[in-house]
């Protein structure tokens, strides 16, 4: 992937249901193609739908920056081959946000990811 980075925003909350919503309201609606990764399954009726505009992947709950590292970046390369304008990463547990912004923010994603602030 070359070109323009990836805005990138991190998303934390007391529940996957909070998380979602979140994402949501952040969403524009202007066709641009969005990604999301959400940690953990829905808590009740989930909030984000796929669509052709947005593609949802949900990886098992488990620290992202420890033990989910493989899965997130393999989830994450492969979301970024579809070439979303925006990125969003839904985190059951904000306890390593910084270790995964410093990860997010090194070789090779600090070449595709522009992070937003959380």
């Amino acid at each position: 992937m070359t070109g323009r980075r990836v805005t990138t925003t991190l998303v934390t909350g007391p529940s996957c249901h909070d998380r979602e919503q979140a994402i949501a309201a952040r969403l524009h609606h202007d066709g641009a193609l969005s990604a999301v990764i959400l940690e953990g399954l829905p808590d009740g009726q989930p909030v984000l739908v796929p669509s052709p505009s947005l593609l949802i992947e949900r990886i098992a709950p488990g620290c992202l920056c420890c033990t989910g590292n493989l899965v997130l970046r393999v989830t994450l390369n492969r979301l970024l081959r579809r070439r979303p304008a925006r990125l969003f990463i839904g985190l059951a547990n904000a306890e390593h946000l910084g270790q995964l912004r410093s990860w997010l923010c090194s070789a090779p994603y600090d070449q595709l990811l522009e992070l937003a602030p959380n």
